[in-house]
Formats: structure tokens, sequence, C-alpha cells
């Protein structure tokens, strides 16, 4: 926390002008600053990746693929790994960091690490549903591996998962059940604002070739989300809880937050995300002009530096542990909005995405040379005392992932400008 603390005044002076003399891919011709900086930040992820792939090696130079690099302390230098189980949510983001990669690199070898880490996760999709984290584990892994290599067999083990996870879907309730295990502990049908996530794999699913309902069970499920997941002020419960005969809702609460009334930092990052997805595959006006509004006080809150508290509620701030997770999971759902907005929005969210990512592509956020994941600075499970100011797995995934939509972005308008 001391190191970041000495950097932070630092990270306000941080301009577009990134390193003009980057060694990165994509080829040396003469780049915008802005495209300069992106290449750089991922040039460095390529870099990181490397080293994990190194250091997951065994003695004997055998690799373990059913291991994933779930976190590293802030006290400690390697990855600690667990193995892929249905309990495990966290198993398909290192798969989908490599195919991030390899869409970056093209390196066969990236590809080829992929495919094998990910392979171990496909038992998923052929038995029922142990909780809602199948998004998680297999759209992140299958979903991105079917886009860039349009392999049929991939998108048969998402179409498979996809049928099992509506298993979890109660009709009375309209909404998809969060943790089966955690009913009689919640004393209802309980459903968790990280659930909105797993909504993209359904609506995937519905346009390639899975039943239609699909879509209408994603549907449902935002639309009592959006009902009763939320304050007065679109800040948002991490768990709603509903009757599971009548689909009454009983009450918003919390497991990760500071207090069920506090704004814990991931679930609000998780509406932002998951309603922007909603908005993309439904183009109901309704789900646009909800999740603005759930952004804006998510971004009206931010410390200077963009990178938010773990929980905006906390007492101790400006002494409480950053969730860099939390930006980066925000970050690319605001660069993704930005394309459906009028202009005085659209810059005001890519300028605060911008900001958020320029902050993490920072010495005070990056892990650099003291450890091989990419970014420092997430907070995990803190009322259990669990990855607090530490290095975790879904915070590098959806770092890359913004890096690379705003790529895409910079590109476009590039190809734009030329024409």
């Amino acid at each position: 926390m001391n190191r970041l603390k000495k950097s932070l005044s630092k990270i306000l002076a941080v301009t577009a002008v990134a390193c003009m003399a980057a060694s990165c891919a994509g080829g040396s011709e003469k780049k915008s600053p802005e495209t300069a900086w992106v290449e750089e930040a991922l040039a460095y992820c390529d870099t990181q990746v490397r080293r994990t792939l190194a250091e997951l090696k065994g003695p004997d130079g055998q690799t373990d693929y059913t291991m994933m690099p779930r976190n590293i302390a802030d006290s400690l230098t390697t990855w600690h790994c667990r193995k892929v189980s249905e309990t495990e949510w966290c198993g398909g983001f290192w798969p989908g960091i490599l195919w991030y990669d390899y869409e970056y690199t093209q390196d066969t070898l990236i590809r080829r690490e992929a495919e094998r880490f990910m392979a171990s996760l496909e038992f998923l999709s052929r038995q029922a549903p142990y909780d809602h984290d199948l998004g998680f584990l297999m759209f992140c892994s299958y979903g991105n591996a079917y886009r860039l290599t349009g392999n049929s067999h991939y998108k048969e083990v998402i179409l498979n998962t996809a049928h099992r996870y509506t298993e979890l879907f109660n009709p009375r309730v309209g909404a998809l059940l969060s943790w089966p295990r955690h009913v009689k502990d919640y004393g209802g049908h309980n459903v968790i604002m990280d659930n909105m996530i797993n909504l993209e794999m359904l609506f995937w699913a519905s346009k390639n070739g899975g039943r239609p309902e699909l879509y209408d069970v994603a549907v449902a499920h935002a639309d009592k989300t959006m009902n009763h997941h939320f304050r007065p002020d679109y800040t948002s419960y991490h768990v709603a809880v509903y009757d599971t005969l009548t689909g009454a809702f009983l009450r918003g609460c919390t497991h990760q937050g500071l207090t069920d009334d506090s704004m814990w930092a991931r679930g609000q990052a998780w509406a932002i995300y998951g309603f922007t997805v909603v908005w993309r595959e439904t183009q109901d006006s309704k789900y646009l002009d909800f999740v603005q509004r759930v952004a804006d006080v998510y971004i009206e809150r931010l410390p200077a530096d963009g990178i938010p508290y773990w929980d905006f509620s906390d007492p101790s701030i400006p002494d409480a542990p950053r969730d860099a997770s939390a930006a980066c999971v925000v970050a690319g759902a605001l660069l993704e909005l930005s394309a459906s907005l009028p202009a005085a929005k659209a810059a005001t969210y890519r300028q605060a995405a911008l900001r958020m990512l320029r902050s993490l592509s920072s010495a005070a956020y990056q892990c650099g040379r003291a450890k091989p994941a990419f970014l420092l600075h997430s907070t995990g499970h803190h009322p259990a005392g669990s990855e607090i100011d530490a290095s975790i797995i879904y915070a590098d995934y959806y770092y890359i992932e913004a890096l690379l939509r705003l790529r895409r972005l910079l590109q476009a308008e590039q190809q734009g400008a030329a024409r």
C-alpha cells in the first residue's frame, strides 16, 4: 500500500504520451501517442504471460494443465494456483488471457498453451451446474477460443454449457439461481450481481444454434435484476433474495461488500458490464438508459486516479485497499458504451475509461518485474480476509480485454481517417 500511495501523485501527471519507441506486435510504423501507449501495455502483458508459462512448469519441465493461476499475495512473488474443479470459479480466466494474448501476438505457441489449459474445463459442459459461474469458466475460455478459431467443437461446448446453465432458472422467480448451496442460508432464491456477466453466454448461444429460450432467460434475469437489485440512487446490492415459490423480492444484502447498504466496487462494476451486454444484445433503450445511471454513480465517486477503493463506503478511505479488478471491468464496459451514446456523453465515458487504463498501466499498478501477473492492488473477498491488496487473475483478464477493445477502437478510427 505504501508503494501505491507514493506513486499516486505521479499518476495524475500521466498524459497520453507514452514511449514512442516501444517494441510491440503490429509493426514499426509510426503510431499516434495513444496507440503507442496501448501497444506498450499489450506488449507488457505478453511478457508477463510468457513469464507465467515458464513459472508453471514443474521441476521436470512439464506443465500440469489442470492447475490455474489464481492470485499472488502482496508479500509473495509467485502464483498461487488452484486445481480445475466445479467449485473453482476462476478456472476460465487464465485460458481466456492466453487466447487474448494469442489474438494480440498470433503466436502459435501461445495458442497451443491456451488449448491445453482450456481442455481441462470441458467436463463442466457435460454435468449439472454447480452454480452460476459457468459463464466465467466457459465463455471466457471457450467463447474466446471459438471467436478466434471458428472450431466447431468449441461451439458445441459453449452450447452444451449454456443449456445446462439454464437448469438454474426458476420461472416463478424469473431469474437464475446463483448459489444452490446457499438457498437455506439466505432463506430463498439468491441472485448475486456477478451473475449478470454470465448472461452473455446465453445471448450468444441463442444466436448460434442454441434454443431460442436462452435469450428469454437472459432477458428475464436482467429485468428481475434491474427491478430489485438497485437502490433509488442506482447503487447495487451484492445479493438479492427472492421467495422461491412466489418470486417476491425479500431483501437486498451483501456477501463480499462492507455492509448491506454499501456500494461494493466490483459489484457495481459487474452491473455496468452486464447491462452493457444486455443493451448490446437486445438494443432495448431501457437498458442503455439504465446502465448510464449505474455507471454515472460509480464514476462520480471515484478517486482522482480512477481506481476505486474496494468499497466506496469504507470509513477508512483513503487508507482502504483499492480494487484494480473493478476498474478493469468498468473500463472495458465504458469503451463499449461510448459507441452507443451522443458525442458529449461518449467522450465522458471514453475519457473515464482512458483514465482508468492509464492508471492501471502505470508503475503504481503494474507488477513490473516483481511478479509475473499484470496488475497489483486488487481485492477479492475483503470481509473474509481473502485476496486483499493482491494480484488476482480476473483483474488481469479484464485488463487485457479492455486494452484489446481500446486497440480495436483506435485501429478503426485510424482506418476511417485514412479513407
